[in-house]
């Protein structure tokens, strides 16, 4: 079971319920293998797997890595410094704040007030950078350009259009506008897992709320959306689930393993 982290067993302040724990721990107790499947950077996404108690690998950055929790990498796939430059041009020529990452460390250009409201949620650390360009590297796990909802939802359709084939574009919460590689996203991690691990697709959950989570709910044998997520999160669903603190990982509990 791939199980996304904000939205889905995080609420949105990053409160964890006890009861979302205790259910989650029935499932694992069940012989379910739980992995967090997440756009957090790998550094923002380990203190909640170790409060989770989940063993198993990390699938973090939104599918461009999966690592263990020495922080070793089963898989790597970066955006390639040339397009990555495409995107920080674009949000330069726009005025949005846009970030980049290199070995687990979240880099800008500029400290803004959305950088902050970032590494706030994910737990990190700001380091500013001169240029992006000079200071990114070869190729970074993920961009992110965060603004507010509404902006993100108006030019979501137009990256993209624009990147269409060579760069994945979408939202894990409201506010965070998130680019991978093209050949990285949550369902091709989740896959990737599964054919290691030897877990066939239809014996696959996927679990999450944000339009960044829709391609491996629809990939999974079962795929979860939490309720009130975006239409095309819901469509590509089996089942949905109430959101955190309100029974849902119960619910999924229940679905999975019944009610002993």
């Amino acid at each position: 079971m791939a199980l996304d982290l904000d939205g889905t067993i995080l609420d949105l302040k990053l409160n964890l319920d006890p009861r979302d724990v205790e259910a989650l721990g029935r499932i694992i107790q069940a012989g379910v293998t739980v992995v967090a499947c997440t756009g957090r950077p790998f550094p923002g996404a380990l203190p909640w797997v170790e409060r989770l108690g989940l063993e198993g690998p990390i699938i973090c950055y939104q599918g461009a890595e999966i690592r263990l929790r020495d922080g070793s990498k089963m898989l790597d796939h970066g955006i390639k410094h040339e397009l990555a430059m495409e995107v920080i041009q674009f949000a330069r020529e726009r005025d949005l704040h846009v970030q980049a990452y290199r070995d687990d460390r979240l880099i800008v250009e500029r400290d803004r007030p959305e950088a902050h409201e970032y590494a706030n949620h994910a737990g990190m650390e700001i380091h500013v950078v001169g240029d992006l360009d000079a200071a990114m590297g070869p190729t970074t796990p993920k961009l992110v350009i965060v603004s507010t909802a509404q902006k993100l939802d108006a030019l979501l359709p137009e990256v993209r259009k624009w990147w269409e084939g060579r760069l994945n574009a979408a939202t894990s919460v409201p506010t965070y506008l998130e680019f991978t590689s093209v050949e990285s996203d949550k369902a091709s991690a989740l896959a990737f897992l599964c054919d290691r691990l030897g877990v066939p697709q239809d014996q696959g959950v996927a679990v999450g709320d944000g339009r960044n989570d829709a391609s491996m709910i629809a990939w999974a044998g079962l795929g979860v959306a939490v309720e009130g997520s975006p239409p095309e999160v819901i469509a590509a669903a089996d089942r949905t689930i109430p959101g955190p603190g309100n029974g849902g990982i119960k619910q999924l509990a229940d679905m999975l393993i019944g009610d002993s």
